[in-house]
């Protein structure tokens, strides 16, 4: 009778422990998306629960590589899925040579809309693959740009979007931002960037060092106001901690900024010069949530304020978070968290 006893009780833990594997979900790997292999993660210990799309920023600041610091705690409740885009990280590594040249970069431009496809696709993906209706969108900053133009092209497919650092205007986003640069530069009698934005002049620029210059002192001013992430948070996963998968991001940041931004005398048109939501994005047709450092100076609520007034959408929030600059930091993504957690039912 005991042995029989054992025995039952061994098949009900194995049952549960089989029942728990088959719940849970973690996959890395690529998928044919454009025509072309892109990578993503997919992640979540129970495949029941809602799925979350993220969209990275740069463009080329993948979010695949890092070790579970960020979202890892979310995996409990959500279905977490990262992207890494066309142009960036090990998707770059896996479509473009490991050498390029200026040639290279005039033939294989990045845009906006091909990219927003390989979004949309994605997103079709996910949904036959996971067996859902609709997942949940959440862009950060050159996210942003893809996230909203993939909830006004297809809004069935998403129960909601989340711009965090929405880009709304590049010309008048870095316009504001190199204004502000200034100011905070002269209060603080700075005399190096004073110098240095005097030598840049006002925006737009024609090659993308120049934007490179502004953004770093931007994200100074940024740092010297605003709370940081933990450092474990960039903690690269063994798997991508490789010369290889290195080399792919570094590659692919470059490859991404200097389409993102414009080099006139290589040919390459910026991809965000005529994005303008302004004036082609103020009806959504699903939920919009924008949350906004109160010291982000790049994408500032100066801007991005009056753009959410003029939103019109079935339900809209604007968070303002302090302490948070324009990358992540604990307090964005706790907000994140109390958005979908609280502000949605499923």
């Amino acid at each position: 009778m005991k042995v029989l006893n054992l025995t039952i009780l061994f098949f009900i833990l194995n049952s549960t422990y089989i029942n728990a594997q088959d719940k849970s979900i973690n996959e890395e790997r690529f998928v044919s998306i454009g025509g072309i292999e892109q990578w993503i993660t997919i992640k979540g210990e129970d495949k029941s629960k809602p799925v979350i799309l993220f969209l990275h920023g740069g463009p080329g600041s993948t979010m695949s590589q890092f070790e579970n610091n960020i979202y890892g705690r979310w995996e409990d409740e959500f279905v977490l899925v990262h992207w890494d885009q066309r142009g960036a990280g090990k998707t770059y590594g896996r479509n473009f040579p490991s050498d390029v040249d200026e040639e290279f970069y005039v033939e294989n431009p990045l845009k906006v809309e091909q990219m927003a496809k390989d979004g949309i696709e994605l997103t079709k993906y996910i949904l036959e693959y996971l067996d859902k209706q609709k997942v949940i969108l959440v862009g950060t900053s050159w996210g942003s740009v893809l996230g909203m133009k993939m909830a006004l092209k297809c809004p069935e497919l998403f129960h909601l979007y989340i711009g965090h650092s929405q880009v709304v205007n590049f010309s008048k986003n870095i316009s504001y931002a190199y204004k502000k640069t200034n100011e905070l530069a002269i209060s603080k009698k700075d005399d190096i960037s004073i110098e240095l934005l005097n030598t840049l002049g006002k925006p737009p620029y024609d090659n993308a060092r120049s934007y490179g210059q502004l953004l770093r002192i931007i994200k100074k001013y940024e740092g010297e106001n605003s709370i940081p992430a933990p450092e474990s948070w960039w903690k690269i996963a063994p798997k991508y901690d490789n010369e290889k998968d290195s080399k792919a991001r570094y590659d692919g940041d470059d490859y991404s900024f200097i389409n993102f931004v414009g080099h006139e005398k290589l040919g390459i048109p910026s991809m965000v010069s005529d994005i303008d939501f302004e004036r082609d994005g103020l009806v959504v047709n699903i939920p919009v949530y924008l949350i906004q450092g109160e010291q982000d100076i790049l994408t500032s609520k100066e801007v991005t304020e009056p753009y959410y007034n003029k939103i019109k959408a079935p339900k809209k929030e604007y968070f303002l978070v302090p302490g948070a600059a324009h990358g992540l930091n604990k307090s964005v993504v706790d907000m994140q968290y109390q958005v979908i957690k609280g502000e949605l039912q499923f």
